[in-house]
């Protein structure tokens, strides 16, 4: 197989630029309907717009499998703006599900096989919770569709077309498995409920892993003391994250790692270009029609998460968790829309940071208890002095269970359930004075607001064990304030995202380590070095399959084209080695089909084939 690629060096560093495998690893795929029948086909063209020229379509796509040639499979998808949305969106689960079958299996394979083993009352729980949701949002779709803003947007914007793509997505999956013993039920690939609506406790959920951790806590009925997840290393850290203005203010730099198990590094860069309306009878589309994506296969979401929208946000979080048990009482499977749907929401529909908040804080589930950042690149200007800046260019939002954070003033939405809608007071502004102060916004699964952070739970973790539970103590924070100056252009900014020197740095000591420093105390963590014979105040700290499994950095340029640079896989670099399932102890008992062995990449940028440029004069603004 021949790779082309185009390179650009910055530094001692290469970054690959638009690479593409030989036509032999590009499939170019297309689906039609007719009669309420899907089918798809296999191009042979060179491009996405020579196909679309050449035949009939719902949806096309673009795939290419270069996972052992970049470390990232890439998935291009448009549908035809000229069918409905229920129509489009099912073409596109169907075609996505069809064309990556193969690698949606691994995947599932790798993460959720057995994942309900030792646990099978508390999966029934949670199957039960995820039907009477899905029951409800249905209901509420019929209900109040016609007349209340938001189910009338979510019936046919948004939420609604969430369950019309997974239903394809799974159609797509059978059509191309058949009966095969790769064959999975909805449950297994896609979540929230099922027309079979199975009692089978082995059923798995692949597009709401991010929610369903908080699930099963919040579910888990079992007689004991159970310690916060963070405690048992089953949850704990899961990402960085951070926005820099440059010195000069000549760019605004957003990035994020994912940490995450090592089995999850099987992934797939993604846009979708859809034709959704703002409502289903008007022609206006939604703002964020056109969104791209670090995702993972047979996933709709990122699960990471970070979103570039055509609305000109940048949205990502990292988890904060909830280590306060009496909160659980809040999560309901009545009167609430679980995590993944609503970022889905507020990706389509919102037009800036307020309207992304508002739109997300709508049906709280309590579950993925995340700091989110949304940053509206339409309210930046390259140059503009950093006490310049413009307001509303960063918002922030925390979420635990029954309690959402934004900032300082009340607002209060909606009116109450039995109308329809849901009575949600929360505080709204921005935190752009963070950005003019002190030129970046850190974020290390940290709550930022006191209010969240004292009633999640974290002042009885910080008593009894320190500074690592502070907001501005604990390691990654210290990090972050001490080399965010270093940050000068887009290689810069990447590397600090991939800094992972935690054997040479003062501020990766754990005292109550053996050995003293510790690999999870750093930028972009590798808890697979920790050493499975030391000893660890807990879990999170200790040896397990944990690592930062990727970087993601964009820019004010970039973001116009829905573009960000990605390079897969744990850091490595000076003390720090290349990970390689051939050498790692945790080879023989994490689930890799579909890996590459050695995980030794250079950052991606990916270019886009179909019509994505930020649109600034979206309505509303």
């Amino acid at each position: 197989m021949s790779v082309k690629a185009f390179s650009i060096i910055f530094g001692a560093s290469v970054l690959l630029c638009v690479t593409y495998a030989s036509a032999d690893s590009v499939r170019f795929a297309y689906v039609t309907t007719a009669d309420g029948e899907y089918e798809v086909s296999f191009s042979d063209a060179g491009s996405m717009r020579e196909m679309q020229g050449e035949v009939d379509w719902t949806a096309t796509l673009k795939y290419e499998n270069t996972v052992n040639l970049t470390g990232w499979a890439v998935l291009e998808l448009e549908t035809d703006g000229r069918y409905s949305d229920e129509v489009q969106a099912y073409s596109a689960g169907f075609l996505e599900g069809f064309t990556t079958a193969d690698v949606i299996y691994m995947h599932w394979y790798n993460t959720m096989n057995g994942f309900c083993e030792g646990r099978t009352e508390t999966c029934r729980s949670v199957q039960d919770h995820l039907d009477k949701n899905r029951d409800w949002v249905d209901q509420m779709v019929v209900d109040y569709g016609g007349h209340q803003p938001y189910w009338h947007q979510a019936s046919v914007g948004a939420v609604k077309l969430i369950y019309q793509q997974l239903d394809g997505l799974h159609a797509g999956y059978k059509r191309a498995k058949g009966n095969t013993s790769q064959m999975l039920s909805y449950n297994d690939l896609l979540v929230y409920g099922s027309s079979n609506r199975s009692p089978d406790p082995a059923n798995r959920w692949l597009n709401v892993q991010g929610d369903l951790e908080d699930l099963m806590e919040a579910l888990d009925t079992s007689p004991g003391v159970k310690l916060p997840l963070v405690l048992r290393g089953r949850k704990g850290a899961s990402c960085s994250a951070l926005i820099k203005l440059l010195d000069d203010s000549s760019d605004l730099y957003t990035g994020q790692d994912t940490w995450s198990s090592l089995q999850s590094m099987l992934r797939v860069l993604k846009k979708y270009n859809f034709g959704f309306r703002r409502l289903g009878d008007q022609n206006f589309t939604v703002p964020g029609r056109s969104v791209s994506f670090s995702s993972y296969p047979g996933t709709i979401l990122s699960n990471d998460d970070f979103y570039i929208t055509s609305a000109g946000l940048v949205t990502q979080e990292t988890t904060i968790g909830n280590s306060n048990t009496s909160l659980w009482s809040h999560v309901k499977p009545v009167g609430q829309v679980l995590e993944f749907a609503r970022v889905l929401v507020a990706n389509r529909l919102g037009h800036c940071g307020r309207s992304w908040s508002k739109i997300f804080s709508l049906y709280n589930s309590g579950t993925y208890n995340n700091q989110w950042m949304i940053v509206d690149y339409n309210r930046f200007k390259p140059g503009t002095k950093r006490s310049q800046l413009k307001d509303n260019l960063l918002w922030v939002l925390e979420q635990i269970p029954g309690y959402i954070k934004l900032a300082n003033a009340l607002v209060v939405l909606g009116s109450t359930a039995e109308d329809g809608e849901i009575e949600v007071r929360i505080s709204a502004a921005d935190k752009t004075d963070v950005l003019r102060n002190q030129s970046y916004w850190p974020s290390y699964n940290t709550a930022y607001f006191p209010e969240v952070f004292n009633l999640s739970g974290v002042p009885v973790l910080v008593e009894k064990y320190g500074d690592w539970f502070t907001y501005d103590r604990t390691p990654r924070a210290r990090i972050f304030r001490r080399d965010h100056v270093k940050v000068r252009d887009i290689h810069s900014m990447m590397s600090l995202m991939r800094y992972s020197d935690y054997q040479h740095d003062n501020l990766s000591r754990c005292d109550e380590c053996t050995p003293k420093q510790n690999a999870e105390n750093i930028i972009a963590c590798r808890s697979d070095l920790n050493p499975a014979n030391g000893t660890y105040p807990f879990q999170s700290l200790g040896h397990r399959s944990h690592v930062a499994t990727d970087s993601k950095v964009t820019g004010s340029s970039l973001v116009l084209n829905l573009q960000f640079w990605a390079v897969s896989g744990p850091p490595h670099g000076g003390s720090t080695p290349v990970f390689d399932w051939s050498t790692s102890d945790f080879g023989e008992s994490t689930p890799h089909l579909g890996h590459p062995v050695r995980w030794e990449f250079p950052p991606l940028l990916q270019r886009w084939e179909t019509n994505n440029v930020v649109n600034h004069t979206v309505k509303g603004r």
